[in-house]
C-alpha cells in the first residue's frame, strides 16, 4: 500500500502537469486564495503522517489455532464476547475505510498542489514580447562569462522590477542617471524622475506594464560586429561588465522581455533540449535579452542593507555564499585571457568541483565530458557525493578500527559510518553554495540517519520515497527535472550496494584473521575484491541507469562503463579531497590554496588528455547508444530487474528471461521502425535559414550501389542547404560548423544510420572558388555562411563513413581547404573526401533503379554564382515519407505540414495507380536560376502522360520558384522548412493537408 499510494500520488502530478501544459486550463483566483500552495502543502504532509501511523499500528497479525478455538467457545458461551468481537469487526472496516479515504485524499490533494502551483506559474510568467527598462536585482552567480573571444553569452538568473515600457533608446548615461535618482529617492521609487515621468506618460494609453516583478533569465550573447574588438577597454565594451555584477547587485537595464518557448516550439530544438521545462523547473517567468546595461550600480550602500534588511535571514544567507563563489570565481578568472584553453578547461572544471560552478567551462569540455560519460561528475550532486561520502565513510571506520576500537563500546560501528556520509554530504554541499541537488543527497542522507538512529520501524528504502513525495509536494516542478529522478535513483541503488559490501568485507575479515594469512596475501585479496566490486558497482549502476538515462536524454554513453572505472575513483580519491583542502586553505592563506589548485588542475589537465585520447581511437568511435524509451519498455526494464531488486531466493531470477526476451524484440523492433519504411526526415539546425534533410531508403533483395556495403539494407543520403536569398538582407547565421556537425551526427546517430551514400550541398560556396584564408581562428570559429556547408561536411567525415559528395558551384580549392584545415587542426588522424560537382544533369542510381538522384539546376560553368545552385529530384518506386524530426524521441516524428495545389494538372484515371513518385528538394536564392531552367529545360506537350503519381515540393518561403515552374513540373504537393509558403502559391489556391504527406 505504501509504495502504490506514493506512485499514484507522483504519477497524479505528473499528469497534471502535463495535461495543464498541453492545454489551457482556466484560472481560478479563488482557489489558489483558498488553498494556498504552503497550507495545502502542510496539510499533506499532515495526512500522510496519520495515515502512516494508522497503518503502522494497524498491521494483522496471525492467530494461533488453539486461541481460535478457545475464541470460538467463548462466543458460544458469552454474548457479550460475541458484541465485542462485532465492535472490534466495525472499527477494523471503519480503519480502512478511513485509510481509504485518507489515501484519496493525498492522491487528489497532490493533483490540486500541482495545479496550483502551474496557475500560480501562469499568472508571473511574461505573455508577450516587450522592450522596457526595469531595475534589475542579480540572484546568485551567472551560469556562464560574456567574452568575445570564445564567443560565449552572459546568462544570468534576476529579479527585475520598476518596469516601465521603452519608446527610444537609452543611453548608458541615461540609465546611470535614473540609478542617482533612484537612490535619492527615499522610498526607492523613481517618482520625482524626470525621465521616468515622460516614459511613462508617453506609454500610459498605450501599454500596459505589470507594475509587479518577474524572474527572468537574462541573455547577452557577442555580436558578429564586435567580435574583433575583443581587446578593447572594459569602458568601450559595456556588456564586459556584466562578469563583475555580483549577487544581490542592483542596476538598472534596456532590456527585451520575451515569454517561455513552449514545449511544442521546442521540439524544433536540433538536441531535444526542452528549455521550457528546464527554465520552469528553476522558476523563471520570461527571458530578457539585454539591451543596454548601465554602468553604476548600488552594492554595499544603505539602499542595498535596507533591501537586505527586508528579505529573510534565509534570502540573506544564500546572498552571502553566493558572494562567496563569485569571489571564488573571480579569483579563478584571473589572467584569464593568456592562459591556453587546456589550463582555461582544467581550472574551470577544478572551480566546478569545488563549489559546482560550471560558468568557465566551455562547450568542447561539456561536450568530451557527455562522450566519456562522466558528465554527472561536473554536478555535485546523486553519484558523486554519495561515492565520496560513502568513501570518507569507509576511511573513517577503517581509522576507527586501527587506531581507537573502543569507540564502539560507546558508538556502534554503522552509526560511526552514517553520521560521516552525513557529515561530508553537508560540509560538501556548503561547498557548492548548497544547490539544490546537493542539498537533497544531504537531506537525504540525515532523514535516513535520523530514522535508524532513533529506530523508527521504517525501512531506508520507505524513507527515500517518501522524502521524493515530499520535494515533489514542496516543489511539484521538480518532477520535470532530471537531476530529480536520476538523483533517487542512483541514491536507491548506493545505498543498497553500501550495506552489501560492508557484509562482504566483514566476511573476509573474519576467514583473514582465521587462517592468520599473510600480510601481502591479505592486501593483495582486499584489493582484489575491492577492484572487483568497483567493477560490479559501476556496471550495475550503469545497467540500472541506462533505461532511465535513454528516456531523459535520448543517448547514453557506452565509454561511461569503462572511464568511470577510474574516473570516479580519481575524483573521490584525489582530486576532491584536494580541492576541499584548497577550499579550506583559501580562508586562512590563499597562496598555498593556489598551490593545491595548481597540482590539481595539474591533475585535471592530464586527465583531458588521455580521454581525448581514449575517445578519439578509431577501433572504439561508436560511443554513443540512441535507442528510443518510452514507458512500455520502462516497465519491461523493470520486470526484467525485479527478481534481481528482490531478496535472494523470494522469487527464481530465471523469470527474467520473458521480459528481457520481449525487450530486446521491442528495441530491435523499433530500430527496424527507422530504416524498413522510405522516409525523408527534415532536421532542426538551429537556424532558420539553414536546412538539413535525410533520406532513408530501404534496399528490396539487397540491390545496391556499387559503392555502398553489401549487407546494408538500406541507403541514407544528407541535403543541406543554405536559403538565405542574395536580393535581401537577413541576420547572418550564428552557427558553427562545429556545433551543427555534432548535431547532425546525433540525429543521424538516434536514426540508426551509421554511414552516409552521400552528403549533397545545395547552395555554392564562395570560400571554395575565390582565395582561401588558412588563419584558424576563421576555419574552425568564424566560418561565414558560405564555408559552413562544407566546413561541416569535412568534420562530418570525421564522424561517420561518407561515399559521395556532392558540392554546388565551383569546388576547385576543396583539396586545399582540406590541407588548411588539417594544418590549423594539429591533428594527424584526418579523412579527406573527394568532391564531386552538383550541376544539372548530375545522376546517382540505386542498382535496381528503384531509386535516383537527379540535379535539376546548377551550371557552375557560368561565371555567375546565381546560377549554381543545385535543386535535387528524388526519383523513387515507393512512397516516401516527409517528416519533421522530433529530436526528443525520434519514433514520434510527426508528418510535415503539406499544401495540395488544387491547380496543378492531374494525372489521367488509368495513371493513378503508377507506382512511381517524385521529391524536388529546391534550392535557390536567386531568381535566375528558374529563368535558367525555364529556357534550357524543354517544354512537354500536354498529351503527354505524366510520369510520377505524385510530385511534391520541399523547399523554403524565401524560394524564387515561380508558378510556372510549378505548373511545369506538375507539383501538387507543396512542403517548407519554415512553415509558409512561397509566394508563387497565392495564384494556385492551395489547400492545406496536415496528414497526408506520403506520395
Amino acid at each position: 500500500m505504501y509504495w502504490l499510494i506514493g506512485s499514484l500520488i507522483i504519477i497524479a502530478m505528473m499528469g497534471v502537469l502535463a495535461v495543464a501544459d498541453s492545454m489551457a486550463i482556466p484560472t481560478s483566483s479563488s482557489l489558489m486564495d483558498i488553498l494556498n500552495t504552503p497550507i495545502l502543502s502542510l496539510s499533506l504532509i499532515i495526512f500522510a503522517i496519520i495515515l502512516i501511523v494508522i497503518a503502522q499500528f494497524n498491521v494483522p497479525f496471525a492467530k494461533p489455532s488453539h486461541l481460535s478455538q478457545h475464541n470460538a467457545g467463548l462466543s458460544s458461551r458469552n454474548p457479550s464476547y460475541n458484541t465485542s468481537h462485532k465492535s472490534k469487526l466495525f472499527f477494523r472496516i471503519s480503519n480502512h475505510v478511513l485509510v481509504a479515504v485518507l489515501a484519496i485524499g493525498l492522491i487528489i490533494g497532490s493533483a490540486l498542489q500541482a495545479l496550483i502551483s502551474h496557475q500560480q506559474a501562469e499568472l508571473t510568467e511574461i505573455t508577450e514580447p516587450m522592450r522596457v527598462q526595469a531595475l534589475v536585482t542579480i540572484e546568485g552567480i551567472s551560469d556562464s562569462v560574456y567574452d568575445v573571444a570564445t564567443d560565449s553569452g552572459y546568462r544570468q538568473v534576476a529579479v527585475i522590477s520598476d518596469i516601465s515600457p521603452l519608446v527610444s533608446a537609452l543611453a548608458v548615461e541615461d540609465l546611470d542617471a535614473m540609478t542617482s535618482n533612484f537612490l535619492i529617492d527615499e522610498n526607492n521609487s523613481l517618482s520625482n524622475n524626470n525621465l521616468y515621468k515622460n516614459n511613462s506618460n508617453n506609454n500610459n494609453n498605450n501599454n500596459n506594464v505589470n507594475d509587479g516583478t518577474y524572474r527572468v533569465l537574462l541573455n547577452a550573447y557577442p555580436k558578429n560586429s564586435s567580435k574583433q574588438s575583443s581587446k578593447k577597454n572594459l569602458d568601450n565594451n559595456p556588456f564586459d561588465r556584466l562578469n563583475y555584477l555580483q549577487p544581490g547587485d542592483q542596476l538598472f537595464m534596456s532590456l527585451a522581455l520575451a515569454p517561455l518557448v513552449t514545449s511544442e516550439q521546442a521540439l524544433s530544438n536540433p538536441s531535444g533540449f526542452d528549455s521550457y521545462r528546464w527554465l520552469r523547473g528553476r522558476h523563471i517567468d520570461g527571458v530578457a535579452n539585454i539591451l543596454t546595461v548601465g554602468t553604476s550600480n548600488f552594492t554595499n550602500i544603505e539602499v542595498s542593507k535596507q533591501a537586505f534588511a527586508s528579505s529573510s535571514y534565509l534570502q540573506r544567507f544564500q546572498t552571502y555564499i553566493n558572494q562567496g563563489r563569485w569571489q571564488l570565481r573571480q579569483h579563478f578568472y584571473q589572467d584569464w585571457s593568456t592562459q591556453t584553453t587546456a589550463a582555461q578547461q582544467a581550472k574551470a572544471v577544478t572551480l566546478s568541483l569545488l563549489t559546482g560552478d560550471r560558468s568557465l567551462i566551455n562547450r568542447e569540455t561539456k561536450d568530451l565530458y557527455q562522450l566519456a560519460g562522466i558528465s554527472h561528475l561536473l554536478a555535485i550532486s546523486g553519484t558523486h557525493v554519495l561515492f565520496l561520502a560513502i568513501m570518507l565513510a569507509g576511511a573513517a571506520v577503517l581509522l576507527f578500527d586501527r587506531l581507537w576500537p573502543k569507540v564502539y563500546r560507546y558508538v556502534p560501528r554503522w552509526q560511526v559510518r552514517w553520521w560521516v556520509m552525513i557529515a561530508a554530504a553537508f560540509i560538501y554541499a556548503l561547498f557548492t553554495g548548497f544547490d539544490v541537488p546537493a542539498a537533497r543527497t544531504a537531506w537525504m542522507l540525515f532523514a535516513i540517519g535520523l530514522v535508524r538512529l532513533t529506530l523508527l520501524p521504517v525501512s531506508t528504502m520507505r524513507v527515500l520515497f517518501a522524502l521524493a513525495v515530499l520535494m515533489a509536494w514542496l516543489d511539484p516542478y521538480v518532477l520535470w527535472q532530471a537531476g530529480y529522478w536520476l538523483s533517487f535513483i542512483a541514491v536507491a541503488l548506493l545505498l543498497k550496494y553500501d550495506d552489501a559490501s560492508y557484509t562482504q568485507s566483514a566476511v573476509i575479515s573474519k576467514t583473514a584473521s582465521a587462517h592468520n594469512a599473510s600480510v601481502v596475501n591479505t592486501a593483495f585479496k582486499r584489493v582484489w575484491i575491492i577492484g572487483k566490486r568497483v567493477f560490479k558497482l559501476q556496471f550495475w549502476l550503469f545497467i540500472t541507469l541506462l533505461p532511465i538515462t535513454l528516456l531523459l536524454f535520448g543517448k547514453a554513453s557506452l565509454w561511461g562503463l569503462v572511464i568511470n572505472l577510474f574516473a570516479i575513483g580519481l575524483f573521490g580519491w584525489v582530486i576532491v579531497p584536494l580541492n576541499l583542502l584548497a577550499g579550506l586553505c583559501y580562508l586562512l592563506s590563499p597562496a598555498i590554496a593556489d598551490r593545491i589548485w595548481l597540482l590539481v588542475s595539474a591533475i585535471v589537465a592530464k586527465l583531458h588528455e588521455l580521454i581525448t585520447w581514449l575517445t578519439s581511437l578509431p577501433a572504439l568511435s561508436e560511443a554513443w547508444l540512441y535507442t528510443p524509451v518510452n514507458v512500455a519498455i520502462l516497465l519491461m526494464v523493470l520486470l526484467s530487474m525485479l527478481p534481481w531488486l528482490l531478496p535472494r531466493g523470494f522469487i527464481s531470477r530465471w523469470l527474467a528471461l520473458p521480459p528481457l526476451t520481449l525487450l530486446m524484440m521491442t528495441v530491435y523492433a523499433n530500430q527496424q521502425s527507422l530504416t524498413t519504411i522510405s522516409t525523408l526526415y527534415i532536421l532542426p539546425t538551429g537556424d532558420p535559414y539553414i536546412s538539413a534533410a535525410l533520406l532513408q531508403y530501404p534496399v528490396v533483395n539487397n540491390e545496391q550501389s556499387s559503392t555502398t556495403n553489401t549487407h546494408k539494407t538500406n541507403i541514407s543520403w544528407l541535403f543541406l542547404s543554405d536559403h538565405r536569398p542574395n536580393a535581401a538582407r537577413t541576420m547572418p547565421s550564428n552557427l558553427k560548423a562545429n556545433k551543427l556537425s555534432m548535431t547532425l551526427a546525433q540525429q543521424l546517430g538516434s536514426l540508426s544510420v551509421d554511414t552516409l551514400e552521400g552528403i549533397v550541398v545545395q547552395s555554392s560556396s564562395a570560400g571554395l572558388t575565390d582565395t582561401l584564408t588558412t588563419d584558424k581562428t576563421y576555419l574552425a570559429s568564424n566560418a561565414s555562411a558560405s564555408e559552413l556547408l562544407p566546413l561541416t561536411v569535412f568534420q562530418l567525415n570525421q564522424r561517420l563513413p561518407i561515399s559521395q559528395y556532392w558540392q554546388a558551384g565551383r569546388s576547385d580549392h576543396w583539396s586545399a581547404f582540406q590541407q588548411a584545415y588539417k594544418v590549423t587542426s594539429q591533428s594527424k588522424d584526418i579523412t579527406n573526401i573527394s568532391v564531386q560537382r552538383c550541376e544539372q544533369g548530375k545522376t546517382w542510381q540505386l542498382g535496381n533503379g528503384g531509386l535516383s538522384i537527379q540535379a535539376l539546376t546548377g551550371w557552375s560553368n557560368i561565371d555567375s554564382p546565381s546560377v549554381w545552385d543545385c535543386t535535387v529530384a528524388i526519383d523513387a518506386s515507393l512512397p516516401i515519407r516527409v517528416l519533421k524530426y522530433n529530436a526528443a524521441d525520434p519514433l514520434k516524428s510527426i508528418p510535415a505540414t503539406a499544401q495540395t495545389l488544387t491547380s496543378s494538372s492531374q494525372p489521367p484515371t488509368h495513371q493513378a495507380n503508377m507506382p512511381r513518385a517524385r521529391l524536388i528538394l529546391n534550392a535557390d536564392t536567386h531568381q535566375r536560376i528558374w529563368q535558367m531552367w525555364t529556357l534550357l529545360c524543354p517544354v512537354e506537350p500536354p498529351e503527354q502522360p505524366r510520369t510520377f503519381r505524385n510530385v511534391t515540393w520541399l523547399g523554403h518561403s524565401t524560394s524564387q520558384i515561380t508558378a510556372e515552374v510549378i505548373s511545369r513540373q506538375t507539383i501538387n504537393e507543396m512542403i517548407t522548412y519554415d512553415g509558409k509558403m512561397p509566394e508563387a502559391t497565392l495564384s494556385l489556391n492551395p489547400a492545406v493537408d496536415t496528414t497526408n504527406t506520403t506520395p
